[in-house]
């Protein structure tokens, strides 16, 4: 006997799949017209960063009261979204600052405070400062060495074009990766192997530890006594 109930059943239950199946695609569609910024999520998630360091003044420097420098205590280096050089925005006792942390070789990072910043914040060597940082929201370029620079001149086009077309982050893990070497000779290698990775398409170096924690490559300054 044909059952009109389960006919309408059925028909009741293709209708919610459908309905089901339709809701989702145009969920899908709705990312894709708006697609989540996870950048930007993140950096609300971390937009507040606060802790204390104490400033120190570099043992070795060639203007000795130009600049002091803070290490970040690990617990609030662990929140940024990188181990290696990473771009911030934030305050110094209240005083607004752009800068980019450099690694410590501990997994931590450091900031070079120069004397405009620190005489805004009323701070010098020997004191405690209150920051509060996040990641900068959009990345800054890092000024391009001289020596790379002229690398990249007399290149192959390919490689210019690349280096033209890579994002501001790999840019600057080259010329992280060109800076950390400690000696001329093998500065001078890296500029020649990274000019020949770039032609080859390779967009970021390989291999590079940005911490410097494994490669024990980078460290803080040492601080005066």
């Amino acid at each position: 006997m044909f059952d009109v109930r389960c006919v309408m059943s059925e028909v009741a239950a293709i209708g919610k799949s459908n309905f089901n199946f339709v809701s989702e695609v145009n969920r899908t569609a709705s990312k894709k017209r708006n697609p989540i910024n996870h950048t930007t999520q993140m950096t609300k998630t971390l937009s507040k960063i606060r802790f204390k360091a104490k400033l120190f003044r570099p043992a070795e420097s060639e203007k000795a009261d130009s600049w002091t420098f803070l290490i970040l205590p690990k617990n609030a280096s662990a929140k940024l979204p990188s181990r290696g050089m990473t771009a911030i925005e934030g305050t110094i006792n209240g005083v607004p600052f752009q800068a980019t942390l450099e690694p410590d070789g501990q997994k931590s990072h450091w900031l070079k405070v120069d004397r405009k910043l620190s005489e805004g914040a009323r701070a010098e060597a020997g004191d405690v400062v209150a920051l509060e940082i996040s990641p900068a929201a959009e990345e800054p370029e890092l000024e391009v060495p001289a020596d790379l620079r002229k690398a990249l001149a007399a290149a192959a086009p390919k490689t210019r074009a690349l280096w033209s077309d890579i994002t501001p982050n790999a840019r600057r893990d080259w010329i992280h990766w060109i800076t950390s070497a400690k000696q001329l000779e093998t500065r001078a290698r890296r500029i020649k192997n990274a000019c020949s990775m770039l032609a080859s398409g390779k967009r970021r170096p390989c291999c590079f530890d940005r911490s410097g924690f494994y490669s024990k490559s980078l460290s803080t300054p040492k601080a005066a006594a």
